[in-house]
């Protein structure tokens, strides 16, 4: 396919690379000319602007990281929605089922159609092409993109409804998010009574408190103390507030999901929203008075 492909960081980079790979024709852009040069070097073709990659192509993709950043980039000015030839708009960002039903409407009067399409699995998913990709949108249309998306992951078609994907990928983070600070929570606990961390992490992950933090953070970031899993908390944090609005418009029970917006509304005002998600345990510790991890295991006072 001919396909165009705004935003190329830390996620939309290894996805775009992957489908030149693949022999996918890619017109891309980003404001930042370094990452753009990179795949012109595997033979993309550079755009100027949002509508200059949708006067190229029929099918626009884009990653990017602000509820914002989608909507001007879809509908603003020089955005997707003013391209000559532009038929469908892929939106593999997360944005909440709210805001995809307003860039759908919008993009709807120019007949282009709106495509939820959310990637969960961080950079080394993109990388290894081992995402979970949740596409809501005309079932004929997902058919026509279902072998260009299955290039970086696993493909899963949530619905016809604008927005149901979004809530597919806010419910995944919001698990996500709560296996990092509860496992946080519980590895402090132990160090705080004298346990081994790396003993207790093997532990969990040979039972049933094993989760993705455990199994993945855990071991490669949060142990080693080198927290550069790469996703950043200020994502997070955004994927977490989406989950509770949306909760709170369905008219939910959240004392679970209030609990872990608080701790993580904790991490970015500590952490900063730059740091690495993995940082989630620094507050947690520090209340504590331990450590947990780096060369002496786990340390009790700072």
């Amino acid at each position: 396919m001919e396909i165009g492909f705004i935003g190329l960081g830390n996620m939309g980079l290894p996805m775009a690379r992957r489908l030149i790979e693949a022999g996918h024709r890619l017109v891309v852009f980003d404001t930042r000319n370094e990452v753009v040069d990179k795949l012109v070097g595997r033979g993309a073709k550079a755009a100027t602007s949002p509508k200059d990659v949708a006067d190229q192509v029929e099918t626009v993709m884009a990653s990017l990281p602000s509820l914002q950043a989608s909507l001007e980039v879809a509908t603003g000015p020089n955005g997707v929605i003013e391209g000559q030839r532009v038929r469908r708009f892929v939106d593999l960002s997360t944005v909440g089922s709210q805001m995809a039903a307003k860039i759908h409407g919008l993009l709807a009067r120019r007949n282009i159609v709106q495509i939820d399409s959310p990637v969960s699995g961080g950079v080394g998913g993109a990388e290894k092409g081992t995402l979970a990709v949740m596409v809501s949108g005309p079932k004929a249309e997902f058919e026509t993109i279902k072998a260009a998306l299955g290039v970086i992951g696993k493909v899963f078609f949530i619905g016809e409804k604008p927005g149901a994907a979004q809530t597919m990928k806010l419910a995944n983070n919001f698990l996500s998010a709560t296996a990092i600070v509860a496992t946080s929570e519980a590895v402090v606990m132990g160090v705080k009574a004298g346990l081994d961390p790396a003993v207790m992490i093997d532990v969990i992950n040979a039972g049933s408190g094993m989760n993705t933090a455990s199994r993945d953070k855990f071991p490669r970031s949060v142990l080693p103390r080198t927290f550069d899993f790469g996703f950043a908390t200020g994502l997070m944090v955004k994927d977490v507030r989406l989950a509770l609005e949306e909760m709170k418009q369905l008219g939910l029970s959240m004392e679970v999901a209030d609990a872990v917006g608080r701790l993580w509304e904790t991490v970015i005002s500590t952490e900063g929203a730059d740091s690495d998600f993995t940082a989630a345990i620094k507050p947690i510790e520090k209340k504590a008075g331990v450590v947990v991890g780096g060369k002496s295991g786990g340390l009790a006072g700072k």
